[in-house]
């Protein structure tokens, strides 16, 4: 019998107290000379230093190491437009794996606005708290628009995660996949994406920046596929758009080497997998229910490359893959921003640690025997703590080399640093 996560979830939230996340002081407060410290009058001291050089900011304060989740609640998980509110518990959820993967602490913000000159301008009047922003479950096309226009205005990193972490971890999947299946050549790769929102463009986006050439994208939404036909497509999907003769899904897939699926479940045959190309990759992450399931997908296509957005398969293309570990790298350099160099850094980063042998203690945590590079494995565990070793400083290097990190960092001392840093998360 399958366990009832909501009975259980309901209970984890709410016991031994609500919530996921509290404070912990980081200095000790039990005496009279450490609250003259902490505040009044010693306070005023680092409060001076600051107003002359507000960089100092990072030596006094938490603001390194400070993240926000902010939402407004429009595209939560695949609940859609539940409200701010009720977007919390998702918020407070980023907040806990943010300290529990990276050890970056984290706040959830949740904004009762859908009014997009409203958030950017909270936002923005925000910055000196924080140093990164994590923009989460906002719906498209907004969320495109109150990112950028952040990014413009904001000296510290702005990442909506649900558009790029998406992107980069199914990426670093892509890359491993189409090495597996022979498919050297990503600029000859036919992709075949089923959703057009915010995740969906981020994706094709990023994986043009690896040699698929954006010719070769057929992005299909709700009215089919995305063409220069169509007169119906905001701007976001229009730059996706092509020259076919295709109109649905099931057209499109025929010949394809690669279906991306960021729509909703069960909208994918097995007949329609089996139109594919040889060997073909398959990423149907839609939660909770595929775009079609994994039995299905490996019954019809025995040779497929599957990956989903479930824990309970093979190849769980998992946000927290990315978020915790960028964010980590961004703020340990200071970058203004997180660039497409960045994003491109953290998913090669994760390809790469891939390839390598799978420690006993990450078997141990998916009670397997053994786990190697290949069909079944082609990015790295969650609970994999190389993680934090190799895609941090893979993205604090690229924050460096393409010049928006305000900190240099020698990449040796810095490794050794997240190492001490992974012992002391985990004694």
């Amino acid at each position: 019998m399958s366990p009832d996560y909501n009975k259980l979830a309901l209970k984890y939230h709410s016991e031994p107290v609500p919530g996921k996340i509290s404070v912990i002081p980081t200095k000790p407060a039990v005496t009279q000379m450490d609250l003259a410290l902490a505040y009044t009058p010693g306070v005023a001291a680092p409060c001076l230093e600051i107003q002359k050089n507000p960089e100092d900011a990072y030596k006094y304060t938490s603001r390194g190491n400070l993240v926000a989740v902010i939402t407004n609640g429009t595209a939560v998980l695949g609940l859609g437009n539940i409200g701010a509110l009720a977007g919390k518990p998702v918020m407070e959820g980023k907040s806990l794996l943010f300290k529990r993967f990276a050890d970056v602490d984290a706040v959830d913000i949740e904004l009762n606005t859908e009014n997009i000159e409203d958030i950017i301008r909270t936002v923005k009047l925000m910055e000196p708290t924080f140093g990164g922003v994590n923009l989460e479950d906002i719906k498209a096309p907004e969320c495109f628009e109150i990112e950028q226009r952040l990014i413009e205005m904001c000296d510290i990193p702005i990442f909506h995660d649900d558009q790029h972490g998406t992107a980069i971890i199914s990426a670093a999947g892509l890359l491993n996949a189409c090495e597996l299946s022979g498919r050297k050549d990503l600029s000859k790769v036919r992709v075949v994406i089923s959703g057009a929102g915010a995740a969906a463009i981020s994706c094709a986006r990023l994986y043009c920046r690896f040699g698929i050439k954006r010719e070769n994208i057929i992005m299909c939404d709700s009215k089919g596929v995305i063409s220069t036909k169509r007169t119906d497509i905001n701007e976001q999907k229009r730059g996706f758009a092509v020259e076919t003769d295709c109109k649905t899904l099931a057209e499109a897939m025929v010949g394809a080497d690669i279906f991306l699926g960021l729509s909703k479940g069960n909208t994918v045959s097995k007949d329609m997998v089996k139109t594919m190309a040889p060997n073909p990759v398959i990423f149907a992450m839609a939660n909770p229910i595929p775009e079609i399931s994994y039995e299905d997908a490996k019954s019809a296509r025995p040779d497929a490359y599957m990956a989903t957005g479930r824990s309970d398969y093979p190849n769980q293309i998992n946000n927290v893959l990315g978020f915790p570990f960028i964010f980590r790298g961004a703020l340990d350099v200071r970058a203004s921003r997180i660039t497409e160099e960045m994003k491109e850094a953290a998913a090669r980063a994760l390809a790469a640690l891939a390839h390598e042998p799978v420690p006993a203690d990450v078997l141990a945590a998916y009670n397997i025997d053994s786990l190697e590079f290949g069909m079944d494995y082609l990015i790295p565990k969650p609970f994999d703590k190389r993680v934090l070793l190799w895609e941090a400083p893979a993205v604090a290097q690229a924050a460096m080399i393409c010049g928006v990190a305000r900190k240099v960092v020698d990449m040796d001392e810095y490794k050794k640093e997240l190492e001490k840093r992974l012992k002391a998360m985990n004694e």
